[in-house]
């Protein structure tokens, strides 16, 4: 039986176009079927990978993967992707430069260090409360996912089929942001988290809904 569900989670959920808001405000000439056409294509590929890596008695990607490194490949595609089907937006040439997509041409060879025109895109687990690492104005684009984690079968988590559950977008401030610094001894990585003003625009401008709900 698990090893059912285990061939059954290699393909992940379709994206259909009539979860997508027809009256979402998007920027720079995006639209939901280029973010529907780039979903696709992650689908695609993890589909693909996760059947490969079945067939040879390997666990499925996001099985494998730390979460957080899954995720910022989930967000990385999405940065590659989208410019595919939408040409008035490029990824940003500039290693680690904010924000991720930029307006086509608007910057010398396609990089800026830091700017406030583009999309800054990030993909998540999590419903709410995204982190960034510095509070800043910035068109805030999330994909919200649903998937297996490595530390599941020790939890007693079935296998399940990766899934998108929502696209959100908009304009925030740095208002709309909490900051958490560090102390002096800490390690942990500082992040901003984005706060109620902030998860409140996002979601009154949805762009995709799944019409499954998450698994508790």
């Amino acid at each position: 039986m698990s090893q059912n569900l285990e061939a059954i989670a290699c393909q992940p959920y379709p994206v259909d176009h009539k979860d997508f808001n027809p009256n979402v405000d998007l920027p720079y000439g995006c639209t939901t079927e280029h973010i529907q056409l780039a979903m696709n294509d992650f689908i695609d590929f993890l589909g693909f990978i996760n059947q490969q890596l079945y067939t040879r008695g390997l666990e499925r990607f996001e099985s494998m993967l730390m979460p957080a490194n899954f995720s910022s490949i989930v967000g990385e595609f999405m940065i590659t992707a989208i410019p595919k089907y939408c040409s008035s937006l490029v990824k940003n040439q500039f290693h680690n430069g904010h924000p991720d997509l930029i307006p086509t041409g608007y910057f010398p060879n396609d990089a800026v260090q830091y700017a406030d025109e583009g999309i800054e895109v990030k993909a998540s687990r999590y419903l709410r409360g995204w982190q960034g690492h510095n509070p800043e104005e910035t068109w805030l684009m999330v994909f919200v996912f649903d998937s297996n984690r490595p530390s599941d079968p020790v939890k007693g988590i079935q296998p399940k089929p990766f899934r998108f559950i929502k696209v959100v977008g908009a304009a925030i401030t740095k208002a709309d942001w909490s900051f958490s610094g560090r102390s002096e001894n800490s390690r942990r990585t500082i992040t901003a988290s984005v706060t109620n003003s902030g998860y409140q625009k996002m979601m009154a401008n949805w762009i995709y809904q799944s019409p499954r709900l998450p698994e508790s």
